[in-house]
């Protein structure tokens, strides 16, 4: 009888196929096959090689074993490489503090991995501002009495799982979740524990089993000023409400209007796993537009966007087991999938987002919220989710119809009348639709999808991104350090920095410097040599491409830009 073992060995989980044999009148057992580091992967594989057969054990599964075992070391290998490059190419380092051992949740952004986030955030205030949201930026920290008006006191908790084994607790939905791709959000605890019960999920730490119980853990991080009871913010979008009446002032007394805001949230996570993907200090980017009730299905935006179409994965399909559909926005509003014409302009908005990111159509799907999983005052709730390469399916975004539920819990609880006048002076609460996701996760996901790891003969490593998300635009180098190249490279590098961001890099052979912008994801390599002494030109170089072209000092910044744009 064939069974999956898991193995810890320094810090790491591995899965084997193990066999019960009887050899010389014993029973022994014996691994017939590694299966990888992954739960999910390891059953797939075993179910794989039980196919095959007893009597082929000896020859087709040993043939088998090999290849899969390959794969998985080159999984690992590829892992390894991964981790190395966030790390050692300077763009995400932790968890911090390192020097003291590290507290899970909290990461540092080295100098290319702030100017890939620094890009992010760009084109989220971009597609913001290119919609007509502007941006504010509000308080990090906020008395209870607002966390308690939003609800976030009460209800803003995980369900958690403890191990009997090490004590160690984890959240029990994403210890579903992490191994199979299903939303375990809208189980019921009866649910959960049948589920990891039956699946075998053991604790990731110890290997131990979870006791029968789930318990509520509050994810506000709690703090006092000046003898205030306070919390510091899950997210920007309770404090992006409070202003409302000054924002309504300030849009001239005009409803619709959006805002966003970009800026830091904290959450005491349970159990931070998956590097920055589910830390306990975060950047959120998240849009709120305000809109009256009544015009949801007036909304001129939706014409021009109508017949875009979408990968929508709705709660049915979902519970049938089938894939997403791609539908068009049109369709999917007059077929009741997408309740208003206003939401779905947000759930275009939201989406084009991710493509401006750079991430493939086929890594994105839009999944609807089983109606027991949304929120009780959300009137639509689906999210984007990308396909990782480490990860799997991740959740990145949340496009929320919030109706009028925190306009008037904070109305209630603060005596303000946060409410609109329509033209014909009927008061009204404004709705909110929202688009919220976080900096972070699109960040990682660029770096998950776009590393490329290359063969011995080619080099070391490409971060093959789209060129107007690269953390760094241009590289110049001169060919060797002679007075006449380093005088003519720095004064363009000076010149470039207007426009662009730029390393300008000295140090070590050419080839070396090339292989260094190529893996930091550098679009475009510039090279002064001595006939730029003599014709006043340089080479530029394309990452992907390799093609090298001659081009006039002169021209050269009008070349790149025009590069960027046609890229």
């Amino acid at each position: 009888m064939a069974f999956i073992v898991k193995k810890k060995v320094y810090g790491n989980e591995y899965y084997y196929l193990r066999e019960s044999r009887r050899e010389n009148g014993k029973v022994k057992a014996v691994n017939v096959a590694y299966l990888g580091k992954n739960r999910k992967e390891a059953e797939a594989k075993a179910r794989e090689i039980k196919k095959l057969g007893r009597e082929d054990l000896k020859s087709k599964v040993e043939d088998k074993i090999v290849n899969m075992s390959k794969k998985s070391e080159e999984k690992e290998t590829n892992e390894k490489d991964f981790s190395s490059f966030i790390q050692e190419s300077g763009l995400i380092w932790g968890p911090e503090p390192e020097i003291y051992g590290g507290l899970a949740g909290f990461y540092t952004y080295g100098p290319l991995g702030k100017l890939l986030k620094n890009k992010v955030e760009n084109s989220v205030r971009k597609i913001f501002n290119s919609n007509g949201f502007r941006e504010i930026e509000g308080p990090t920290v906020m008395p209870d009495v607002v966390w308690k008006a939003s609800g976030h006191l009460g209800t803003f908790s995980d369900r958690v799982i403890k191990c009997k084994k090490c004590k160690a607790v984890f959240r029990a939905d994403k210890l579903i979740e992490e191994n199979y791709d299903v939303s375990a959000d809208s189980f019921s605890d009866l649910e959960i524990l049948k589920f990891i019960k039956e699946k075998g999920i053991n604790c990731p730490s110890c290997g131990g089993h979870f006791g029968e119980g789930i318990e509520r853990q509050s994810l506000m991080m709690k703090t006092n000023v000046m003898g205030t009871e306070a919390s510091l913010r899950p997210e920007t979008a309770t404090v992006t409400y409070l202003p409302f009446l000054r924002m309504y002032q300030y849009f001239r007394k005009k409803i619709p209007f959006g805002v966003y805001q970009i800026g830091k949230a904290y959450r005491n996570e349970i159990s931070p796993r998956q590097h920055v993907l589910r830390g306990r200090e975060f950047t959120q980017a998240e849009g709120q537009l305000f809109v009256d009730p009544k015009e949801k299905n007036n909304w001129e935006e939706f014409d021009k966007v109508k017949n875009w179409k979408l990968p929508l994965w709705s709660w049915k399909l979902q519970k049938d087991g089938k894939e997403p559909k791609i539908v068009s926005l049109k369709d999917a509003f007059e077929n009741k999938l997408i309740k208003s014409k206003a939401y779905a302009w947000c759930l275009w908005l939201a989406f084009n987002q991710f493509r401006n990111f750079g991430i493939p159509a086929e890594r994105i799907r839009i999944r609807q919220h089983h109606p027991d999983e949304k929120a009780f005052y959300a009137d639509d709730a689906w999210d984007i989710e990308i396909k990782t390469n480490n990860y799997g399916w991740v959740e990145v975004c949340g496009v929320h119809d919030r109706t009028d539920y925190d306009l008037k819990q904070h109305s209630k609880e603060s005596g303000a009348v946060l409410e609109a006048i329509r033209e014909n002076g009927e008061r009204f609460v404004p709705h909110i639709l929202e688009i919220a996701f976080g900096t972070d996760r699109p960040t990682y996901a660029l770096i998950d999808l776009f590393f490329e790891k290359k063969e011995e003969d080619e080099g070391k490593t490409v971060f093959k991104i789209l060129y107007s998300m690269a953390p760094i635009d241009v590289s110049v180098f001169p060919l060797m350090k002679k007075p006449e190249l380093v005088e003519i490279a720095e004064n363009i590098y000076t010149s470039l920095c207007k426009d662009f961001v730029v390393e300008y890099d000295a140090a070590g052979s050419i080839g070396k410097r090339y292989l260094r912008s190529m893996t930091s994801g550098t679009p475009f390599a510039v090279t002064v040599d001595f006939d730029s002494v003599k014709d006043k030109t340089v080479t530029v170089r394309d990452r992907d491409t390799g093609k090298q072209e001659r081009v006039k000092i002169g021209d050269l910044s009008a070349y790149l830009r025009n590069q960027f744009e046609n890229a």
